[in-house]
């Protein structure tokens, strides 16, 4: 992460640009769109000042480190992953439990739920041990 923050006026004038999903003093987030250019355009053989600038972005603003470190990121997650790896995914899933209490009816549905669930294991696994001795038999 740069050591670079963002002033208010800065803040302002990137959330105009169409490819900024969120900006904060601190941060960018880019859009999904506009990573698949840039490592589009970049596989083309432009440089990664190039295809900020070109896209709208001001290099005084957003520092060059800021650009090269994103590029290089972007190029090693596309690499690694391909075009799905550079898709944002934190707002589908934190990873995170719920935090709030849980209701007296939605204790007893997880609970119906495990229940089942351990009843359909058994049953397997029945299934299986059956299975098992039917090959031993023969």
């Amino acid at each position: 992460m740069s050591k670079k923050l963002f002033t208010e006026k800065e803040i302002k004038l990137l959330s105009k640009n169409p490819f900024v999903k969120n900006v904060s003093s601190k941060g960018i987030t880019y859009t999904d769109e506009f990573k698949e250019l840039f490592i589009a355009q970049n596989k083309q053989g432009k440089f990664p000042r190039e295809i900020f600038e070109e896209c709208g972005f001001d290099e005084e603003v957003i520092g060059i480190k800021r650009i090269e470190s994103s590029g290089k990121r972007w190029r090693e997650t596309y690499r690694k992953h391909g075009v799905l790896g550079l898709r944002d995914t934190r707002s589908v899933n934190t990873g995170r439990p719920k935090e709030r209490e849980l209701s007296t009816e939605e204790k007893l549905a997880r609970m119906e739920a495990e229940n089942n669930l351990l009843k359909a294991e058994n049953e397997l696994l029945k299934k299986i041990r059956f299975a098992e001795r039917g090959l031993k038999d023969k």
